[in-house]
């Protein structure tokens, strides 16, 4: 091993402790699906039925913290907030920063149509701004002052509100939005889906903020994640929940009527998605996507509405199962994605306008704004191209792509949510497509202005999907993620905690041989190929001796 890796791996080991999460609920494995792998191998509908038993966690935590003190006292903030002019905040990186966008999204969506100035009185902030909605932004939620930077952007100040959203409760670019927005006079709210004492007890970033006066602490607790660690499910499942029902909650106190019963809507979510009916369409499309990717074909979602939702999804199989990336319309080196999303309707410009009901809101940073946030010297001397531009080289709207639909293989999926309406000219552009299928999603509960059940629903579905064609390819290993990229330090954490796990190693000599991996990785020219998972390559290179 080269001296510069062996002292990286060292530093990490030693120095970067606060970044060693094997300890939280949510980066263990759930003993309800420690057999995920062998019930897919079995039947595609008895890897899903394992694969939901943990939504019933959520919907016990929900009932739980619904009802609480904290709740109603942030429902209350967010009523006031928004008739003194003020706006609700959401924050979050990865998953929880999606969603962020999301419920600003479908807060807009209720009012941007007839004009009416509330629809400003949400607004969400991404790790990365948007343009990390489509593809990660590496390593910037390691960091405080981005978000520190991208509240005070904002412009966040007394009459604001912010919820902050992260599933471990320890992401330091979120913890970065709380601390400006405390200091701003903002009202501060966090959620999170670890227990407030261990964090508090194990790691100092969530102390500060967890014993901070001015933050009011939500804990979603709801156990280990179906698949370990990957917190784009049970635990963004439950914050979108709590963040959709306090903005329904907010509207039916600003309208002066009750709000739903939102617990007993999200059971009845549940009873609908696991039914017989339900499960055997799930199984249905899982098969079609596995097979599609095996004969080396590639998917493309179409939607109109509910699109923000898809994007959610496909995004996060990047980095969750170490599948090629979104790709710009100016990079033809890169590997296509396995799944794309595509709008029909519009543009690509148009399809932002419509999915946000804004124009996006993505970074501009110079190098001198990287170094007075006092940033890695590789991001100071590399700055990332993230701003609206480079995010509008994503060809996610009408224009031709017919790389997409190219050879026998390759398929299309038509996603309707019910109550959407139909379109006949969706259909008709899927006709470039010589595979077809039609993703039919109802919630089995009652409607609400935000149309929050819907929006779970087809979470729910989506994560399923994703999840289980992965296991039917070989890429869940038990009910671990054994192809996880390693693209920020709780990522690194993650994956050799993994290796250690599979490979029977100590967590050191894991470390060491993950980082000897990722060494001759970085050497190595990946042009044209998509790149194998560091995790497989170490464990291939343990098993070698």
């Amino acid at each position: 091993m080269k001296p510069e890796t062996l002292a990286a791996a060292e530093h990490f080991i030693e120095n970067e402790t606060e970044f060693h999460l094997g300890f939280l609920p949510t980066e263990q494995s759930n003993p309800k699906t420690r057999s995920m792998e062998a019930d897919f191998a079995r039947s595609t509908a008895d890897g899903v039925r394992t694969l939901q038993k943990p939504d019933r966690d959520v919907l016990a935590m929900a009932e739980h913290v619904l009802g609480s003190p904290a709740f109603a006292r942030m429902a209350d903030d967010g009523i006031r907030t928004v008739r003194n002019g003020g706006r609700i905040v959401f924050s979050g990186c990865g998953a929880t920063g999606r969603l962020s966008i999301l419920l600003e999204s479908m807060w807009r969506e209720y009012f941007a149509p007839a004009g009416d100035p509330l629809a400003d009185a949400a607004a969400g902030i991404m790790t990365g701004g948007d343009y990390a909605l489509v593809k990660s932004v590496e390593a910037f939620e390691d960091y405080q002052n981005f978000g520190r930077r991208q509240a005070a952007d904002l412009g966040i100040g007394p009459k604001d509100m912010l919820v902050a959203i992260t599933e471990g409760g320890e992401t330091s670019s979120v913890i970065g939005t709380v601390k400006e927005s405390a200091e701003r006079g903002a009202a501060v709210y966090l959620l999170f889906n670890n227990p407030a004492a261990l964090l508090r007890e194990r790691l100092v970033r969530c102390r500060e903020v967890i014993d901070d006066p001015r933050v009011t602490v939500l804990d979603l607790s709801c156990g280990p994640m179906a698949l370990a660690g990957s917190t784009r499910m049970q635990a963004t499942t439950s914050e979108q929940l709590v963040g959709g029902a306090l903005l329904e909650t907010v509207l039916a106190g600003l309208e002066g009527r009750p709000a739903p019963e939102f617990a007993a809507e999200f059971g009845r979510v549940l009873d609908h998605l696991e039914s017989e009916e339900s499960v055997r369409q799930l199984a249905e499309a899982i098969d079609f996507e596995a097979e599609l990717y095996r004969g080396g074909g590639k998917v493309t979602y179409l939607a109109d509405d509910y699109l923000l939702d898809i994007f959610t999804d496909t995004t996060e199989r990047s980095p969750t199962f170490m599948l090629p990336p979104f790709r710009r319309n100016d990079d033809t080196a890169s590997p296509m994605p396995w799944a794309f999303v595509k709008n029909p309707l519009h543009t690509t410009r148009g399809t932002w306008r419509n999915m946000l009901h804004r124009a996006p809101r993505c970074l501009n940073w110079t190098r001198q704004d990287y170094i007075a946030m006092e940033s890695p010297q590789k991001i100071v001397d590399n700055p990332p191209q993230i701003d609206a531009e480079a995010l509008y080289r994503f060809e996610v709207g009408n224009e031709p792509a017919p790389e997409r639909f190219a050879g026998a293989a390759s398929g299309a999926i038509l996603v309707e949510v019910a109550g959407s309406a139909g379109n006949a000219a969706l259909e008709a552009a899927a006709k470039q497509w010589k595979v077809i299928r039609k993703l039919e999603i109802s919630s089995g509960a009652s409607d609400s202005p935000l149309h929050l059940m819907n929006h779970m629903a087809l979470k729910l579905a989506l994560n399923t999907i994703s999840t289980g064609t992965m296991a039917r390819l070989g890429r869940v290993a038990g009910n671990w993620m054994s192809w996880v990229s390693i693209s920020n330090k709780k990522l690194i954490d993650r994956a050799i905690r993994l290796v250690s796990e599979l490979g029977g190693v100590p967590y050191r000599e894991a470390c060491l041989a993950l980082f000897e991996t990722a060494a001759e990785m970085e050497s190595e020219d990946w042009s044209g190929r998509e790149k194998p998972s560091p995790v497989q390559l170490t464990l291939a290179r343990l098993r070698r001796g």
